[in-house]
């Protein structure tokens, strides 16, 4: 079993509630829109991750990171990309690697909008985290975290970030 901490659209901010709800994990994994190199050399430093880039990501950023991820873990195949569209319409990138990798767990950012919603034409779990960072349109923060244990998604938590006391 292992434990994620699934963030996305930090747009270059970080603080003390979000690393908070990251310090019991075994790997962060972010969606996108991470912003600054900052914020990849802070989320390293704590624990092993898989970060894709996003649109708002500059150069800097890409080089350290993929546009997408395919891989397995704990026996279940993952695919995290920035911008997919929404179940049942996916923009074609997504589609085209959905269908090449075949993946049951979809990860994808972008929206801002947290979701999770099982989609039964490709057999899979899409998540997308919404936006924990402090730029954007959203109203609420969030990040998920959850477990993989023998290729099923377990306790999965929506967690909604304050926005008082934030270490900027």
């Amino acid at each position: 079993m292992i434990k994620i901490g699934l963030i996305s659209d930090t747009h270059s901010h970080l603080d003390d509630r979000i690393l908070h709800h990251l310090k019991d994990v075994d790997e962060i994994w972010h969606a996108g829109d991470v912003g600054n190199d900052e914020i990849l050399d802070i989320l390293n430093k704590i624990k092993p991750t898989r970060i894709v880039y996003g649109n708002i990501d500059d150069q800097s950023v890409r080089m350290r990171t993929e546009e997408y991820l395919s891989f397995e873990i704990e026996n279940l195949s993952v695919l995290i990309l920035h911008i997919a569209g929404r179940p049942y319409k996916y923009s074609l990138r997504a589609k085209e690697l959905i269908l090449k990798y075949k993946p049951k767990l979809f990860i994808c950012g972008h929206s801002h909008i947290a979701l999770v919603q099982n989609d039964k034409n490709y057999d899979l779990l899409w998540i997308n985290p919404g936006a924990c960072g402090i730029k954007g349109f959203h109203k609420v923060r969030t990040m998920i975290t959850f477990e993989i244990n023998d290729s099923r998604v377990e306790n999965l938590q929506l967690i909604e970030l304050k926005t008082e006391n934030i270490h900027l």
